[in-house]
């Protein structure tokens, strides 16, 4: 078991907005904010940051997507890190079985921070089930789970490998509104010296 010692628990709010551009191109912006809720044994809030985030989606067919984003986080203000810089490039698949949902997502990240530049390449398994019958339909709430491996790369650190599990509730409650709650796991480079960390999960996504 994970002891307290060795685990911090933050929160983690996003505000995300999607813009349907075309048939095969859709656009999204995100806004993110994460904070400590416990930390070194104690309870306690600390603004960590705040990110925003841009992706550019364009629809090879009905289950292949091709993503490219860019991405600015802001940590300075609140004296826990460097400023960053991110682009990130994806390619994801998207399959339907039985009512579920599964997607598999491939991401390339070059993370430009103060006094160093890191390549992380990251793999995405997830599933998506309604929770009332086989498909899920307006008001109604659904369960999405995911298990995501880390590899990050610099000339001047050891390669790290994390891995994340998430599990969250959602409820569609428009067409075009949708809300989820839940938990993250992240085992932070478990290959040099691990660290846990515990993310409380909200969210809100707007399709305009």
């Amino acid at each position: 078991m994970v002891s307290q010692e060795n685990l911090n628990t933050l929160g983690e709010t996003r505000i995300a907005v999607n813009k349907k551009v075309s048939k095969v191109y859709d656009i999204n912006f995100t806004l993110r904010s994460r904070y400590f809720l416990y930390q070194d044994s104690h309870l306690h809030y600390d603004q960590q940051q705040v990110d925003f985030y841009h992706f550019s989606k364009l629809k090879l067919d009905k289950r292949h997507t091709l993503s490219l984003g860019v991405y600015y986080r802001t940590r300075a203000p609140f004296d826990s890190g460097s400023n960053e810089l991110r682009f990130f490039e994806q390619f994801s698949y998207k399959q339907q079985k039985l009512g579920v949902k599964y997607g598999h997502r491939f991401r390339a990240e070059q993370r430009i921070l103060d006094a160093n530049t890191i390549f992380r390449e990251r793999y995405r398994f997830a599933a998506n089930v309604p929770l009332k019958g086989e498909t899920l339909d307006i008001g109604e709430p659904y369960l999405t789970s995911a298990l995501e491996g880390l590899l990050s790369l610099s000339e001047t650190e050891k390669p790290e490998t994390d891995i994340r599990l998430t599990t969250q509730i959602g409820w569609q409650i428009t067409e075009d509104i949708k809300l989820q709650t839940g938990l993250e796991h992240r085992l932070e480079a478990f290959n040099l010296a691990a660290k846990n960390n515990l993310f409380i999960l909200t969210s809100a996504t707007l399709n305009i």
